[in-house]
């Protein structure tokens, strides 16, 4: 597992509260239940934050899985 893949996560245990989560990056929106619109927000933040990046709303609406968030986060930062 990459580093980047492992802090988020961090992240996503973190944002939905669930130690046991373990994402992959084939992971999306439809297999985590409390993963809807608002959470989505509040996750793109937390990720931003641990990352020190900034997502425009196009890059964001475009994410299909957790494996872009995470290239998307590597080519962020460089």
């Amino acid at each position: 597992m990459s580093q980047t893949l492992e802090q988020l996560n961090e992240v996503f245990q973190d944002v939905f509260e669930d130690d046991d989560l373990d994402v992959q990056a084939q992971t999306s929106a439809k297999d985590i239940d409390e993963w809807d619109s608002l959470m989505h927000v509040n996750l793109i933040l937390a990720v931003e934050s641990r990352f020190d990046v900034r997502f425009t709303s196009t890059e964001v609406a475009a994410l299909k899985d957790v494996g872009e968030l995470m290239s998307l986060v590597e080519k962020k930062q460089g």
